[in-house]
């Protein structure tokens, strides 16, 4: 579905961010890894990928910072002369009810998830713009519609991705690009194995599937997203939730 296209999965080195770029490579798209810090998961995801055939290549770099975004799509536009796909999933949480949440970890939040996806989705329009073609999926969170107590930071910057998700479909599509959101509920990955198993049934009772998703109920949805099948569909946000969210 994606063969010889050019992808760039930002948080590639675990998680949903690993899942999208290994079922990526799978369809036969060559992906740039960006990461930030864990160069350990970086190099598996990259391993992984080489392994079964696949093209993929290291970028360490901090998406927040807006030349370091530029430099990520220079990368890419220098490897491989085009960006057809990308992954805004770069993320991070620091949760604590709002009396007790620092300034700090508000701004690094916002700053990571929300200006981190601007500062890529600026950089690579004007790529793709020129192209007059390319594939922008935004990863937000059904806490991003809504809301989660201890969590104002994280629902903020992942309610702002969906703004700035249907902002850019409106600028961009008239040029052949299709900006999409997809929301997850609860997907197994490393933040949620932390939560407690009071924690867990509680958040099973209020999914109609009863189970928690796996990251490639994910990054399945991100495949039929970047590939020709979704031509048509721009500015939408969909959910993986397993019908959490109604």
């Amino acid at each position: 579905m994606l063969k010889d296209k050019v992808a760039i999965v930002t948080g590639a080195s675990r998680g949903i961010g690993k899942s999208i770029a290994i079922n990526f490579a799978r369809q036969g798209s060559k992906v740039v890894l960006n990461y930030r810090s864990d160069d350990n998961g970086a190099e598996t995801t990259k391993q992984e990928i080489e392994q079964n055939g696949g093209v993929a290549i290291l970028h360490k770099g901090d998406v927040s910072d807006f030349y370091v975004a530029e430099e990520l799509m220079n990368f890419c536009k220098e490897k491989f002369s085009r960006i057809d796909i990308l992954v805004n999933n770069a993320g991070i949480t620091r949760d604590a009810l709002v009396m007790r949440m620092k300034e700090e970890d508000f701004d690094s939040v916002i700053n990571v998830n929300l200006k981190g996806s601007f500062n890529c989705a600026k950089h690579a329009s004007s790529i793709m713009l020129r192209q007059k073609s390319g594939k922008i999926i935004n990863i937000s969170s059904v806490i991003g519609i809504i809301g989660n107590a201890g969590q104002v930071n994280y629902a903020a910057s992942k309610a702002g991705i969906i703004g700035m998700t249907k902002s850019l479909a409106k600028e961009l599509g008239s040029r052949g690009i299709n900006v999409n959101a997809i929301a997850p509920g609860f997907i197994e990955t490393d933040m949620t194995d932390v939560l407690g198993d009071n924690v867990k049934e509680t958040i099973l009772s209020h999914i109609p599937l009863k189970k928690m998703g796996k990251t490639e109920d994910v990054s399945n949805l991100a495949v039929f997203l970047a590939s020709n099948m979704s031509d048509y569909i721009t500015g939408q946000v969909i959910t993986v939730d397993g019908g959490m969210v109604m």
